[in-house]
């Protein structure tokens, strides 16, 4: 026995069947679904970003507390 197995999708808690979309539904449907997508990779950017900042901070961080070397100054020449 084949099993009927129909697309539903629960929005504020109630379950719908897709076939039973209308057309303005389904395009509607597909922007909130390509919006999630684009937040997701929205957040993934932001999270490398952050750690490449983070990253860039610390070897600052590290390059203003090595020793400075002295400068020598020729007082011959003034």
């Amino acid at each position: 026995m084949a099993k009927d197995k129909n697309k539903t999708i629960t929005v504020n808690e109630i379950e719908y069947n897709l076939d039973d979309f209308t057309d303005e539904q389904k395009v509607l449907l597909n922007h909130v679904q390509d919006l999630e997508r684009k937040l997701n990779n929205a957040q993934f950017n932001l999270d490398q970003l952050m750690v490449g900042r983070e990253a860039f901070i610390a070897r600052l961080a590290i390059s203003l507390e090595a020793p400075v070397e002295a400068i020598v100054v020729d007082e011959d020449a003034a």
